[in-house]
């Protein structure tokens, strides 16, 4: 017998012009956040909003394969900034002249700063070994994380939480501060607090490390296109 499924569709109701225009608002003026934490602990509620809207980003397989290790205590974020400093060093040398003199000026996290540290992980084990949309593209629960980071970047813009994302560490060091188990793969390290002040523009177009693309040089019509030919 054929089970039956509960629930089902709705008349998808349109958008108002206000709702569209805070969508774009939020959307638009998220921006990465490294020195404006302010030292204001998180709302349980707000953080329990955030979480709730990671929690329902799209994932193929409706697989979830995610988990959120949130990270309060001082030393336990002391231990991640020595580690990201390490490399953050290492990444320095790999520049060179006024780039790497640049680099050295600019702030790339803020985990001490931060009240909460959230390390968002993926577990390729979850669903089994055959999973639906993952049989031919076994990077699938991967980039569903990656859209559950997204919804929580959002959403923390929406609660007025600044977020920062940390990448500049060895993945064994965070493996070991946080105990995670070699199946389980990292995918971001976020620094989250709420932020009286945002950059107008991405933090790193304000201090000259690179300019936004502009958006019609990146679509392309049916099939790629090399650069430089017509």
């Amino acid at each position: 017998m054929q089970e039956k499924i509960v629930g089902g569709l709705a008349k998808a109701e349109d958008l108002t012009d206000e709702e569209k225009a805070a969508f774009y608002k939020v959307l638009y003026s998220r921006r990465d956040v490294r020195d404006q934490f302010l030292s204001d602990e998180i709302s349980e509620d707000s953080l329990m909003r955030v979480l709730e809207a990671a929690h329902h980003a799209p994932s193929v397989g409706f697989m979830q394969p995610w988990n959120f290790i949130l990270v309060r205590e001082q030393a336990t974020r002391q231990l991640v900034w020595e580690a990201f400093s390490r490399a953050n060093d290492e990444a320095a040398d790999m520049f060179e002249g006024e780039r790497k003199d640049l680099y050295q000026t600019l702030k790339l996290e803020g985990i001490r700063k931060a009240p909460l540290n959230i390390c968002v992980t993926c577990d390729r084990t979850r669903s089994g070994k055959i999973v639906l949309g993952r049989t031919h593209n076994r990077q699938m629960d991967l980039y569903s994380a990656v859209c559950a980071v997204e919804n929580l970047l959002l959403a923390g813009r929406a609660e007025g939480i600044g977020i920062g994302w940390v990448s500049i560490y060895h993945e064994q060091d965070l493996r070991e501060i946080l105990a995670i188990p070699d199946h389980i793969d990292i995918i971001a390290y976020l620094c989250l607090g709420y932020v009286d002040e945002l950059y107008q523009e991405p933090e790193l177009q304000v201090k000259g490390w690179r300019k936004r693309l502009d958006l019609a040089d990146l679509i392309y019509e049916e099939r790629w296109k090399d650069e430089g030919k017509s």
